[in-house]
Order: structure tokens, then sequence, then C-alpha cells
């Protein structure tokens, strides 16, 4: 076993918490108002230029603001940094064909601000590991007299010990519905296994399948998109029947559909990692999906056809790879991110690249060298080939065979795991 640093969360419980939820719902209500305030003021911006101010950019708006006041000025930063990712998400979806998607709304229902996520970065808290206490800071509007800051006692699990962690980088105050909760986020020194071995694989991540695998070894696998396109169109038709986007019910479907879309995330990387230590894989090679908007032609947003523009941003691409990388780190195994480019279009046995060659979006024919294949397992093994090329031996013995009979894993919802397809019967 060999150690080694990794990013981890760990939720702990307010023991005092009648003490202190009158200050923490003031903050929560503060971080609210503040969101309302950048909401207004990019929305003011965009009806006048088309621009969406970048986060610095309304930070620096907004910093004479009295609202801005009512936070330590990192959690401030930190609500108006969130305000923008969330708009640029928007503008990115609408950019390209997804007509569904709406904008970022106000944090408010009727009269009333809900509590918001509170991020208190290094210099808005101090944590007490020995009295298992952390203080975290009011804005200054929000401080009286000699209280600037507000004392939670905490409580974690049994097993965590945060006296031994290496550094302790954020603390979040979370309102779970019912109380405040605080997330803990730090690097900490765990154990990891000795790399599995010297192979690698290439995921190719798509839109029709969300993922599909090519071993160095010859074989493929596919994992499509079954379950998360049925939650997609359920939760769809549940959301529409709501009378207010914002209103408890709404919120309520958006959250269990969230962490739906999570636990199938959580299950794909980790079953995928398992197959990597299985298969004795020491490298997973990702293709970065950065330009997947983009057209290679012109620069423009690339039309992948209406519902291709739908699926393409409902799915967490970034999001799934971070998680491949931690888990797979656990095991030994690295995981490398490259270029897509061209991949969908070369030959992965004869190199030859031509538009014509994918006749269809799940076939890819080769006139040169007659390889037959499924499309995405031939993008994953040019994705894999960018870090472990093939000899020429190698390629010239291999079979279409496992080009275009991938072996296919679906996610059984019964048993909440990925099965071979034949399996699998929910």
């Amino acid at each position: 076993m060999a150690k080694q640093v990794v990013a981890r969360t760990y939720t702990a419980s307010i023991k005092n918490q009648q003490q202190v939820q009158d200050d923490l719902d003031a903050l929560g209500f503060a971080a609210s108002k503040l969101w309302n305030v950048g909401r207004w003021t990019i929305n003011r911006v965009w009806d006048e230029i088309d621009y969406i101010p970048e986060h610095d950019e309304l930070t620096a708006y907004l910093k004479s603001h009295e609202r801005y006041d009512d936070l330590h000025s990192q959690s401030s930063q930190r609500v108006l940094q969130e305000l923008a990712e969330a708009f640029n998400g928007w503008y990115g979806k609408r950019r390209n064909g997804d007509q569904r998607a709406n904008p970022p709304g106000y944090r408010k229902h009727v009269d009333d601000h809900p509590r918001s996520t509170v991020t208190f970065k290094n210099k808005g808290f101090k944590l007490d590991t020995e009295y298992n206490r952390v203080r975290l800071s009011k804005g200054s509007n929000l401080k009286e007299y000699w209280s600037d800051f507000v004392l939670c006692e905490y409580q974690t699990r049994p097993d965590v010990d945060l006296s031994t962690v290496e550094s302790v980088q954020q603390v979040r105050a979370v309102w779970t519905g019912e109380e405040w909760e605080l997330h803990i986020v730090c690097k900490v020194e765990v154990e990891v296994s000795e790399v599995p071995g010297e192979k690698t694989v290439g995921v190719d991540l798509g839109i029709n399948n969300f993922a599909a695998l090519a071993y160095e070894d010859g074989h493929s696998e596919l994992y499509p998109l079954n379950c998360l396109k049925q939650d997609d169109y359920y939760f769809s038709k549940r959301l529409a029947r709501c009378d207010d986007s914002d209103s408890e019910q709404a919120n309520r479907l958006n959250q269990k559909k969230s962490a739906r879309r999570t636990h199938y995330f959580h299950t794909l990387s980790k079953h995928i990692v398992q197959r990597c230590v299985d298969e004795g894989v020491g490298t997973i090679v990702v293709g970065d999906l950065s330009g997947i908007r983009d057209d290679e032609e012109n620069g423009k947003a690339k039309n992948w056809g209406k519902h291709g523009n739908l699926d393409l941003h409902s799915w967490a691409f970034d999001r799934f790879t971070d998680l491949l990388t931690y888990k797979a780190e656990m095991e030994g195994i690295s995981v490398e991110e490259v270029s897509e480019r061209d991949t969908s279009k070369t030959c992965s046995c004869c190199g030859r690249k031509r538009d014509a060659n994918r006749v269809e979006r799940g076939l890819y024919v080769c006139d040169d060298c007659e390889t037959v294949a499924n499309a995405d397992v031939n993008g994953a093994e040019n994705i894999r080939q960018k870090v472990s090329p093939n000899s020429p031996s190698l390629s010239a013995n291999r079979s279409n065979g496992w080009l275009a009979q991938p072996s296919t894993f679906l996610f059984d919802k019964e048993t909440g795991a990925f099965a071979p397809q034949k399996q699998v019967t929910s």
C-alpha cells in the first residue's frame, strides 16, 4: 500500500443547533439576497448589451453594494461565482439548441428568502479540532458588539478524525430542510492500492452510450444511457405539471432527479474502476470534452440534432470524470485526459481519416481496410492509442469482432448495479 493526499468532504452535525440557528439563518438568508442582487444585475447587463458578466466582473461591480457586506468577503465572492457559473451553463445549453433550459431563478418564494448554502474559505473560518468547534465569520453588517462570528460545536462520524487531515480548505453551512449541518472540505492522506497492471483502456463519453471502453488486449464494452434517459423523460413530465418551477414540489422533484443521477455516476465510475482492476489496467485514458460544443470546421456551436443537443447538456461529463479519477486513484490507477479531435473520424486499425466512414451514429465502416466497428468503441480505441499506440502487427491481426460486437452493461434498477445486458430485468 502507498500513501497519497486526496480531497475529501466530511459531513458534520451541529451539536449546539439551537444556539447558532438564528445566526446561521441570517447568513443563509443573506446569501439568498446577494444571489438575487447578482441575478438582477446580470439580467440588466444582458438586456443592455447581450453579455453575461464573469464572476470577477460581477464581484468588482457589487463590492460596494450593501448586501455584499452581509457575509464575509470570501463567502460573498463564492455566492457570485456560483451565480455566474449557473448563468454560463444555461447560456451554453441555449446556444446549442436546448430550448427547455431556463436561466437561474431568484432565490425567493413569495416574500420569503430561502436558506442558501454559505461557503467559508480559509480566512472565513477557524477550526478547533481539540474541542470540535469551528468559528464561522459573519459579514460586517451582521456583527453585533463582540459577536463577529458563529461558534458551532460539530460532531463527525466516529471514523473521521479532523486533527489528522493535511489541511481544511473550506467549510460549508448547508440547510437540510430541517436543520443546519457542516460540510468540511479537506485534504487527507489515504492508503492507495498498488498499480494493478500496465495495460491501458480508452473511454469515450457520448450522448447515446454514456461510456464506451476499449481495452488494450482487444475486448470492448458499452454502457448505454438507458435509465438516465428514462429518468429524464419521467421527471420532465412531472415537472411540467407543476404550477411553479420554484415551488416546493418542483424543488423536491429536481432534488430526487439529481440524487438518482448522482447515484448512477457513482455506481458507474465504481464499476468501471473495478473492471479495470480485474483486467490489470494501470491507465485510463478519457476523451477531453471541453470543446464538445464547438464545430471543428467553423468554430461555431455544433448541431447534434434536436435530441442530441438535449442529451449532450443533460449529462455532467466533467462530474463523472472527477468521480472516476478519485476512485481510480484509490486503486493505484491513473487517469489521463486527451483531446477527442478526429477520434470519431479515424479508423483505429489503419489510421485513415474520413468523415464518410461513420455511416450511421452507431456504425463505423472503413472503406480502406474494411474494418466494421461500433462507432463509439472505435472512438474509444483511438483515444486509448493516443497514450499507448498499438504495434503494427497487433493492429493488423485484430479481427472486427471486438470492435463491432462489444459487451453491453446496463444499470439494473432492481439491484442498483451494472450487469451484462442479458442479466438485467428492469
